[in-house]
């Protein structure tokens, strides 16, 4: 029986917006389950910007569940689009690809190596792989499936039927907006990618009518088949009878022609403006989420609001999403080629952290995910919450945040048993350098009250920073001991220096210990100024911090050979007490 984590109501932003949907549900469908959706399109990797797409009705269903109700997330996964041009920068594809174009992205060739058997599988199950790790419930729906099975036979009918009434809503936006120059605005703004369908209505390719649908001399159409030749979506509807549902299309990229009846022909689908909202109404959606490409004047969510009345269906609760940013990210796109995933984030954060990076933002508010040192500093942001959360001292919004990262309406995520800080670990993975045996030693010291017995009492945290270390930090900013004393800088110090080194040298022992040792490298300057070592900084004159600094730097330089490092009392730890002396010239 699974633990039924605790309601936040009307503490943040998810619950606002629970309490909203609950109601509207109750009122569009009462006594059915609670629906929201998200939409994920495999055409190639699918970034931490598209999982704000999953995780902002995630946390609204969780917390509706938390209440007891029952809710349906689903996720529609648009591998029926088109492959609309080959992605730079994913391993085992080239610009063979290209031959591809314009084809369903279940019927591209995954890329090479690659054990799933198309190209949407291979990014969807990345996805679906991530999204189990961070505890996210949802009902995948594969639109390849629904529109090959003829699942979607009657709307389509119904569209084609009604396509001088789509017509008549989309030439509203058609004068009014030009796509390109959206486009544009929208990366000026910094928002995140139009999606793929409204940036190929931008970019004007031979398919723009994926956005629309295409008008000709036999008039406006909302469907777009596939080829029956070549498979790709290069046609154009010349002739169709509502009567007897025959439809005549041509292909400009092979030059094939047909004549089918739509009520038995499954290789095609609606075109994006249309398909979303006939989503809306074939699956009662109450709630989804848009980004800011989507929530413009007549883009797709907007343009949709009034198509989604032709299929009998009401628009979605829909809260605009802002961008996701990346820190690190230049050296992330080097070896991609494009922003990361959310597998890459959950290699060197736990899902803890990650999910705590979209709930505790609210859907309009843009934030960045580390990939840089920045993740250090996120940490500690955390590990201090996680105190306050637990002694009773956070605030209401912090602690609802908290509890959407740490669970689920399912119960709590797997997570560290013992919490050491990432630096921490990260300074140990740095200096040991695989080495797990010596790793255990230094965690060991840490604190010789409760000394370390495994590393798995610090898995699998330890293992991020480390896959951190190894993979985000750069090989001129990694940590290498000394092999031998500086003996030239040591003999060129002064006396004030070498009196600094005795001290620190002579307390070792009594301090070998992560806080005994961080109050001995802190305190030495301040003895040697004539102050107590326990002196607080405001009983201190501002000289002590630089005479601090200049102390660090000495460290540094006589341990591993520059002015920076890890944290000293970590370093010190790691290279071991015999080891430090001999490099500090005892």
């Amino acid at each position: 029986m699974p633990i039924v984590a605790q309601s936040t109501e009307t503490t943040d932003w998810v619950s606002r917006f629970a309490d909203e949907v609950i109601e509207e549900s109750e009122r569009r469908a009462p006594g059915k389950p609670v629906v929201v959706a998200s939409g994920l399109s495999p055409s190639g990797p699918i970034h931490l910007g598209n999982l704000r797409e999953v995780m902002t009705p995630h946390l609204v269903a969780d917390e509706i569940r938390r209440r007891g109700h029952q809710v349906r997330h689903v996720i529609s996964w648009d591998d029926y689009d088109r492959y609309r041009k080959v992605p730079a920068g994913v391993a085992g594809v080239d610009e063979s690809w290209a031959e591809h174009i314009g084809k369903p992205l279940t019927s591209v060739p995954a890329p090479k190596g690659s054990p799933h058997p198309d190209w949407a599988e291979h990014f969807k199950s990345a996805m679906i792989e991530s999204l189990a790790a961070l505890g996210v419930e949802f009902e995948g729906i594969s639109q390849t499936a629904q529109y090959t099975s003829g699942v979607y036979r009657e709307q389509i009918l119904h569209a084609m039927r009604h396509r001088g009434d789509i017509d008549a809503v989309l030439d509203q936006y058609r004068t009014k907006k030009d796509p390109a120059k959206a486009a544009q605005a929208a990366k000026k703004q910094g928002q995140k990618p139009v999606d793929e369908a409204e940036l190929e209505a931008a970019e004007g390719s031979g398919a723009a009518s994926e956005d629309d649908g295409s008008s000709g001399a036999a008039g406006y159409f909302p469907y777009k088949p596939y080829c029956g030749n070549c498979e790709k979506d290069f046609t154009t509807v010349t002739a169709y009878d509502d009567a007897s549902t025959e439809m005549t299309y041509a292909c400009t990229a092979c030059g094939f022609s047909e004549t089918v009846r739509l009520s038995e022909f499954n290789r095609g689908k609606l075109v994006w403006k249309v398909d979303w909202p006939m989503r809306w109404a074939y699956e009662g959606v109450v709630f989804e989420p848009s980004g800011v490409d989507h929530s413009s004047p007549g883009s797709s969510f907007q343009v949709g609001g009034q198509i989604v009345g032709i299929f009998g269906g009401k628009q979605p609760i829909g809260p605009m999403y802002a961008f996701v940013g990346i820190s690190g990210m230049a050296k992330m796109s080097s070896s991609r080629g494009g922003v990361p995933t959310p597998a890459d984030a959950l290699k060197i954060m736990e899902p803890q952290l990650l999910r705590w990076l979209y709930a505790r933002r609210k859907p309009n508010q843009s934030f960045k995910i580390a990939f840089d040192q920045e993740i250090q500093r996120l940490y500690d942001e955390w590990d201090r919450l996680d105190a306050k959360v637990a002694d009773g001292t956070a605030l209401p919004a912090d602690v609802a945040a908290h509890s959407r990262a740490v669970g689920t309406a399912a119960g709590e995520l797997p997570k560290t048993p013992r919490p050491l800080p990432y630096r921490t670990l990260a300074s140990v993975a740095d200096i040991t350098a695989g080495h797990e045996d010596q790793a255990l030693r230094i965690l060991s010291e840490l604190d010789p009250q409760q000394p370390l017995g495994s590393l798995d009492e610090v898995r699998p945290r330890f293992d991020k920073a480390e896959a951190w270390i190894n993979t985000h930090v750069p090989a001129d900013q990694r940590t290498i001991v000394r092999d031998e004393p500086d003996h030239e800088l040591l003999k060129s110090l002064d006396e004030a220096s070498r009196q600094s080194l005795r001290l620190l040298l002579d307390g070792l022992a009594g301090h070998w210990s992560l806080d005994g040792l961080t109050h001995l490298v802190y305190g030495v300057p301040k003895v040697q100024a004539g102050f107590s070592a326990d002196a607080t900084p405001k009983e201190l004159p501002p000289e002590i911090k630089t005479a601090q600094r200049t102390f660090f730097a000495l460290l540094y330089h006589l341990l591993v050979g520059r002015d920076t490092g890890p944290r000293l009392p970590t370093l010190l730890l790691a290279v071991g007490q015999e080891r430090v002396r001999a490099l500090l010239g005892e």
